[in-house]
């Protein structure tokens, strides 16, 4: 069912196939989609899934309604929940969940995120420079670049998005306050980076506003939080997939995940394990990464990579 909510939030799922075929070896029971978004994942995993139940959780509320819309059909087996990957705990104690079936964590901002100039995600449209997920938070994009110290957003920068000119660009929001929309802030950085360095790695703003989206949104704090509450949870043959969008990304997903097939083992390799760690789950690749076609269908795919985590 659709009304006048759901096409101002579709969304393209990534990897869908990809993921469908590791949802299609789990067994039955609770499965969290911790990103519904647009619930384009959820509806083909409720659909072939007839054992499985879903909680859905976003922090953006336009999107939640939309997964709302779309799902109708199976509301019978999906629970909605407006919060924060930090708060996957204390929604599974609330709801007496205490173990899973999987988890899929599709991290990032979505298309109708970006396209929406007053978000203020997108260095391409002019909006406010807002950047909240939820947007009960009062702390935007705009509140940190006109408040805090260069040195402070120079670590930012540098911290989310390994931004060689980090410095520079911090100096340049400094010396040119109030910064007041979004066009405004990605020419300050394009004219704070060298022009031999412009013309590579595609447009010169979008590390510098992938790094202020995730401080503003504690990204890969939250990200640390849900991911380990949900892997604690996670039952011997479940599956927990993260499609990852950036490298700081993927490598903090890449920790957690060893850490769960490690135990946290100290112990010399080739030796029996004596520390007692406890061992949660097996890593069944090393990543993957969309197909080729999948790409050409859509460009913002292209930097995908999933992982899977098979609980022991």
């Amino acid at each position: 069912m659709e009304n006048k909510t759901t096409p101002n939030f579709k969304h393209k799922a990534v990897m869908l196939d990809e993921v469908l075929s590791v949802v299609d070896r789990i067994p039955a029971g609770v499965f969290i989609d911790a990103t519904v978004g647009g619930a384009s994942h959820s509806e083909e995993i409720l659909a072939r899934r007839l054992d499985l139940e879903i909680v859905a959780i976003d922090r953006d509320h336009l999107a939640l309604e939309a997964a709302r819309c779309r799902l109708e059909k199976f509301s019978e087996r999906v629970k909605f929940f407006h919060d924060s990957f930090s708060s996957l705990e204390k929604v599974l104690n609330e709801e007496n969940i205490s173990s899973i079936s999987g988890f899929l964590f599709d991290l990032g901002v979505s298309s109708p995120q970006l396209d929406n100039a007053e978000r203020g995600f997108s260095y391409r449209y002019e909006g406010p420079i807002d950047m909240r997920m939820d947007i009960r938070q009062k702390k935007t994009a705009s509140y940190l670049l006109n408040n805090l110290e260069q040195s402070e957003l120079q670590r930012i920068i540098e911290k989310n998005s390994d931004e060689r000119f980090a410095g520079r660009i911090a100096a340049s929001i400094v010396k040119n306050r109030p910064v007041e929309n979004t066009l405004e802030f990605a020419e300050l950085i394009k004219k704070a980076i060298p022009a031999a360095a412009r013309r590579r790695g595609g447009h010169p703003a979008k590390r510098t506003f992938q790094a202020i989206r995730m401080e503003v949104n504690q990204e890969m704090e939250e990200l640390i939080s849900g991911l380990s509450a949900s892997i604690e949870r996670l039952k011997s043959k479940g599956c927990g997939i993260v499609i990852s969008y950036h490298s700081g990304e993927d490598r903090k997903v890449k920790e957690l995940f060893k850490q769960a097939v490690t135990g946290g083992c100290t112990c010399p390799r080739k030796l029996p394990c004596v520390c007692g760690a406890v061992r949660k789950g097996v890593l069944p690749h090393s990543g993957k990464t969309p197909s080729n076609d999948e790409i050409q269908k859509n460009r913002r795919a292209k930097s995908a990579r999933m992982r899977v985590l098979e609980g022991l």
